[in-house]
């Protein structure tokens, strides 16, 4: 009896050590994950973080979590951290797109699969992650054309536009710059007379239009990169004795709460989703990647694009 108690013993502690190698999650253990965040600048991001944790919790994974305060060279100690405490997946939305290349190549070698969220990187050599989870912004720059295209449709005269561009360097920015530039420059009407980065923030918004208001005194449409950057140019419309929605057309991207209730309350004309809800698709991922499964390289989220009608139907489910 007491050497098959023995036996039994020495064959738990296998199993234990067998489960403890390569870090623990390809062995079946519990999973660790370092993710390293851009910052808190918007509600899309406060959102974003929030489903990230969450999803974590109830997948069963552990969660190193950092905030890179908009600065790559924060992002880029964060993962080598990571790298050292040998986490077993790591997964970040990269403030800028260049720049990743090295650090990426040391996850690599140290055989720790990385999954891009929300941004990409430019990257030229795709085996550096095995996959990236986010948005299609150029799509969301066409849509944001497309709805100016079919507002503007029976209009002969110029369309005067300021621009409030993203986070200079950011994959949002320059794609959904891009996206809005492919669908309008078929035709002459659609000017942008201004354009320039509001780095994603509500404050940083307001103060970039209110340079705008009065360097360009007839602005006829908004296209800001995300809500918040929106919602602070309609305090300086505002400030400026001009109705928003009405004097200028706004259109945003993100569709957070705040966006969907100025958007509700006809001071925003347009909104195209971008959800921030990944956590659970990101969970999935990572439990795939950790065993060494095959991925797609590219996985896109679900979106839509809201008028005010829609707004207004979608805002009491909203769940950020």
């Amino acid at each position: 009896m007491l050497k098959r108690i023995s036996v039994l013993m020495l064959a738990g502690f296998t199993a234990m050590a067998v489960a403890g190698c390569g870090g623990g999650g390809g062995g079946g253990g519990a999973i660790t994950m370092g993710f390293s965040q851009v910052g808190a600048e918007s509600g899309w991001r406060t959102a974003n973080t929030k489903s990230v944790q969450d999803s974590a919790k109830s997948a069963g994974i552990t969660l190193k979590f950092s905030d890179a305060q908009q600065k790559q060279e924060n992002q880029i100690k964060a993962i080598r951290s990571y790298i050292q405490q040998k986490v077993d997946v790591i997964a970040f939305s990269p403030v800028v797109e260049s720049g990743w290349d090295t650090v990426l190549k040391e996850a690599k070698d140290a055989k720790i699969p990385v999954i891009l969220t929300d941004r990409a990187v430019d990257s030229k050599d795709t085996s550096l992650y095995k996959t990236f989870l986010g948005s299609d912004f150029i799509e969301e720059g066409r849509k944001a054309g497309k709805w100016l295209v079919d507002e503007y449709k029976s209009s002969t005269d110029p369309v005067k536009i300021v621009e409030l561009q993203g986070t200079t360097g950011s994959a949002p920015a320059n794609d959904r710059k891009a996206g809005f530039q492919e669908v309008i420059k078929a035709e002459p009407k659609f000017q942008i007379v201004a354009s320039q980065t509001g780095d994603f923030t509500r404050a940083k918004g307001k103060e970039v239009m209110e340079a705008f208001l009065k360097s360009t005194p007839d602005i006829d449409v908004l296209y800001a990169h995300n809500d918040d950057m929106g919602l602070g140019a309609i305090e300086a419309i505002e400030g400026a004795g001009k109705v928003p929605g009405k004097d200028i057309k706004i259109i945003t991207v993100d569709a957070v709460k705040d966006g969907m209730q100025a958007l509700a309350d006809g001071k925003i004309n347009y909104i195209v989703e971008c959800s921030p809800l990944l956590g659970p698709q990101l969970m999935d991922l990572a439990k795939k990647v950790v065993k060494n499964e095959t991925v797609p390289t590219r996985v896109i989220t679900q979106e839509t694009a809201f008028n005010q009608e829609q707004a207004k139907a979608a805002l009491p489910n909203r769940q950020y």
